[in-house]
């Protein structure tokens, strides 16, 4: 699986079954399109979940500056939920982004 993704990533669907010689298969039905389908739904949640935090920021205290948006792009899923609990309470964003005591 890793080898055709890595040497065929030009090629699509169609062609790569062609090429092995599998035309009755439904790849969908396969662990590596489970594992990937499963891994883009993940990140997509979780770059809907910055995302929402970003406007929800920029909402309540202002446009974030560089350093600000840099943290919030880089910031793994457990930071971001943090972080999007203290933005209920906090005074100023420097609140939200404080270090955890």
């Amino acid at each position: 699986e890793t080898i055709l993704v890595y040497k065929l990533p030009k090629l699509t669907r169609e062609e790569i079954k062609h090429m092995i010689g599998v035309q009755d298969i439904d790849l969908r039905q396969t662990r590596f399109y489970q594992d990937v389908f499963t891994e883009g739904r993940q990140e997509g949640r979780q770059e809907g979940e910055r995302i929402v935090l970003q406007r929800q920021l920029e909402r309540k205290f202002g446009p974030l500056d560089a350093g600000m948006q840099q943290r919030l792009s880089q910031a793994d899923a457990d930071t971001v939920l943090m972080w999007s609990d203290r933005i209920l309470d906090a005074r100023n964003v420097d609140e939200v982004f404080a270090p955890v005591s």
